[in-house]
């Protein structure tokens, strides 16, 4: 396994229904964690980078609702 973190930026503050469709994704085999920075309107997400890839990620995000913009580039 090999673990890897991706950050996105979002635009609109998730709603209960978004929130609740993202709580979902810790069944998806190969998502690790979730966690958002509300100040930040981040979401980073720890995954095994040998069952997905980033753009599979964000587009799991994206059907959740989730109002994604841009990546950022971990340091």
């Amino acid at each position: 396994m090999t673990a890897v973190e991706v950050v996105f930026t979002y635009g609109m503050k998730p709603l209960e229904p978004v929130m609740r469709a993202i709580d979902s994704l810790r069944e998806v085999y190969g998502i690790r964690r979730i966690r958002f920075n509300e100040a930040d309107r981040t979401v980073r997400v720890e995954f095994d980078a040998t069952r997905l890839n980033e753009d599979t990620v964000a587009n799991l995000l994206r059907r959740t609702g989730l109002d994604l913009t841009s990546k950022l580039a971990l340091v």
